[in-house]
């Protein structure tokens, strides 16, 4: 079975010339846009792939926030690699804004076929992150949103000659829908391709706009069989399944997306498990109104805020005995809502604790 560090190995010797971009290149530069290049690249700078990667390597380690383990070993393997190393990496930004529930990074990557791409990072273990991410289970036009859109612009506006592609893993394959849909017309012309990884889609309140429709032609939505993140709110573009070794919500993780040659192993359908998660999130965000999916999730993040973590991995399966007494202090929520609520969360964290168990087993297989 391979994935995308196996994928390197095996085509890093092919320049774009010889083998045309791909869909696996994409996957690749996505995971790109999450390596801890804080203090690897300096503003305004232009530096290639390579020197990144060599710069990497000489760090201490234990200084840079490296999200997942096969990060490293990615970011050698493209950095010696003939086809990404000689790529430019530029305009990294990175911002986490408590005040506005905002976690935004991006980064843009100038390709030897004189074309840019934007790869837009998704959500990081902060618990800002996280808050975000559901956020858009009841909101629309949020603030990493609107500033992928603006990102977009100013790239585009910097190398007016250069086609472009974006693209993003997670949150960040929303992000770079929203910012190709939503870009001006010019800018529209000039994308050749939008890929988003594993995604979530929009409220209608975006996919009924003439920019969406106008737009989504040129979306590739990728998913693995078992999705949840990929499978919520609304889509309407074209997708591909992707077949993954891992299991439930840790399908999320591409290092355990199956490659062969250039391209995805692809299945002909989600599971029923999919299914049946896609089918209860649906029903369940359609017959709750606006506010009381807003209260829901304000309940889960004040229950996570008053253990004071920083990060997702740092929260313990005891927060969930905070619920009910956080709950109670709703009053304008009556009985029945109360008692949806407080299931509605005691299974967020459930599903999130077998999430926890099945990362630290990962890990420790690859000790």
């Amino acid at each position: 079975m391979s994935n995308i560090i196996d994928y390197v190995k095996w085509r890093g010797d092919l320049t774009l010339k010889e083998s045309g971009f791909n869909e696996i290149d994409s996957l690749v530069l996505n995971r790109f846009s999450y390596f801890p290049l804080d203090n690897l690249i300096k503003e305004n700078e232009k530096i290639t792939i390579k020197e990144l990667s060599e710069k990497f390597q000489k760090t201490d380690k234990a200084k840079l926030k490296i999200l997942w383990e096969e990060d490293e070993d990615l970011f050698i393997e493209i950095g010696k690699s003939k086809r990404f190393g000689d790529m430019q990496a530029l305009e990294y930004t990175n911002k986490i804004e408590p005040e506005t529930e905002e976690q935004f990074s991006a980064t843009t990557i100038i390709l030897p076929d004189n074309t840019i791409y934007v790869s837009y990072r998704g959500t990081d273990n902060t618990v800002i992150g996280w808050k975000e991410d559901l956020n858009m289970s009841f909101k629309s036009h949020i603030a990493s949103q609107k500033d992928a859109k603006e990102y977009l612009e100013n790239i585009a506006k910097k190398y007016p000659t250069k086609k472009i592609r974006t693209g993003g893993h997670s949150k960040g394959g929303n992000l770079a829908v929203y910012a190709s849909i939503f870009a001006n017309n010019k800018i529209q012309k000039r994308i050749i391709n939008v890929y988003n990884n594993d995604g979530p889609g929009f409220n209608e309140d975006i996919t009924n706009t003439e920019e969406y429709k106008n737009m989504i032609n040129k979306v590739t939505t990728y998913i693995p069989q078992d999705s949840v993140f990929g499978m919520l709110l609304n889509h309407e573009e074209k997708y591909k399944i992707v077949q993954s070794t891992a299991k439930g919500l840790m399908q999320h993780d591409v290092y355990s997306w199956q490659v062969l040659g250039k391209n995805f192993i692809v299945l002909k359908e989600i599971t029923n498990g999919s299914k049946f998660i896609n089918k209860t999130i649906k029903n369940w965000l359609k017959d709750l109104d606006l506010q009381t999916r807003e209260q829901v999730i304000d309940i889960v993040f004040e229950i996570i805020n008053s253990t004071e973590v920083k990060t997702m991995s740092e929260l313990k399966q005891s927060s969930i005995k905070k619920a009910k007494t956080i709950i109670e202090t709703y009053k304008q929520i009556d009985t029945k809502d109360k008692k949806m609520i407080i299931a509605t969360i005691t299974e967020f964290f459930r599903i999130f604790k077998e999430n926890i168990k099945e990362q630290h087993k990962h890990k420790n297989l690859l000790k």
